[in-house]
């Protein structure tokens, strides 16, 4: 079943806005990325380059999340992807899920080691670095604030915790400025890291789910079932599966067993019925097979759902 067309250009704009949103953070990761490496150097802090190592790498998965975003934007499908390209956005978000971890990971081992051997560090560099990081990445984040795709939500953890790092940062250096405390930095690193850990391997398993065709969260396919079934005319239903293409838009495939007697206005009837009880579901495809109650359907022998 299609979308009207004010929902699909709807979705157009949004998806269009999708694509901007990455392209504009990635330039603004990258370009504060530079400029770290620079302060870096001049400052000779170690810390700070090791977050431009760590920036480099996020550069690099929003990269890959821009041009992944433009290609599920594209319109039609081919012999190859015949329902399109949506799922590129989603593979988006699980390659910078992956990242992301690993960085964090990377991140915990060098935190760690500095609780029980705190390093100095230069407070008046370190604030200069942190205000600019919270502005650049605070306004990447502001970006990608209102981001419905997963996609989008892995890559504002990413510079979410960019934003968080750098705001520790700021109040260590503060802090710094006044008392020798060097150990206050890698404890701030490590709440704040295991933090966003936590938040993405949640939205990595969403995608996961996704990956594997799983129910889309939140839709009960048992009453979907039931609804079809309690319709005049529909003696039983089977091979129902609903699955989502990008955690936005979805697919339902189903059967339904009709009474011998139906004509085809009866039937006509009964699909309709069913297409305005699936509308909310923001489907994509909608398939009703129609099956007669004498007829012989392979599928409902292989099928193991309730019927």
């Amino acid at each position: 079943m299609a979308n009207s067309s004010e929902e699909r250009d709807k979705m157009g704009h949004h998806n269009h806005s999708s694509v901007k949103n990455i392209k504009t953070a990635f330039f603004l990761n990258f370009s504060f990325t530079i400029i770290e490496i620079i302060g870096g150097l001049l400052t000779n802090s170690m810390a700070i380059l090791s977050d431009a190592l760590h920036d480099l790498g996020d550069s690099l998965s929003l990269g890959i999340s821009w041009y992944l975003q433009k290609k599920s934007n594209r319109k039609g499908s081919n012999a190859t992807f015949s329902f399109g390209y949506r799922r590129f956005s989603l593979l988006g978000a699980l390659i910078n899920s992956i990242i992301l971890i690993g960085g964090s990971l990377f991140i915990l081992t060098q935190a760690v080691p500095r609780l029980l051997n705190p390093e100095p560090v230069q407070a008046s560099g370190m604030m200069v670095l942190a205000i600019l990081g919270v502005l650049v990445n605070g306004a990447a984040v502001f970006k990608l604030r209102s981001g419905k795709s997963m996609n989008e939500k892995v890559v504002t953890w990413h510079l979410l915790e960019d934003v968080l790092g750098w705001v520790a940062v700021l109040i260590v250096s503060i802090v710094l400025m006044f008392k020798n405390i060097p150990i206050l930095d890698p404890i701030l690193s490590v709440m704040i890291t295991l933090y966003v850990l936590v938040n993405v391997i949640k939205n990595l398993k969403k995608t996961l789910m996704i990956f594997l065709d799983a129910v889309p969260e939140g839709v009960d396919l048992k009453e979907i079932k039931s609804k079809i079934v309690a319709l005049p005319g529909i003696i039983s239903t089977h091979h129902t599966h609903l699955w989502s293409l990008d955690g936005e838009q979805h697919v339902l495939s189903t059967h339904i067993v009709v009474e011998e007697s139906l004509d085809k206005a009866e039937i006509i009837h009964i699909k309709e019925r069913i297409q305005e009880f699936v509308e909310e579901l923001h489907l994509e495809h909608l398939t009703i097979q129609v099956d007669y109650q004498d007829e012989r359907c392979l599928m409902a022998e292989s099928s193991v759902d309730d019927r």
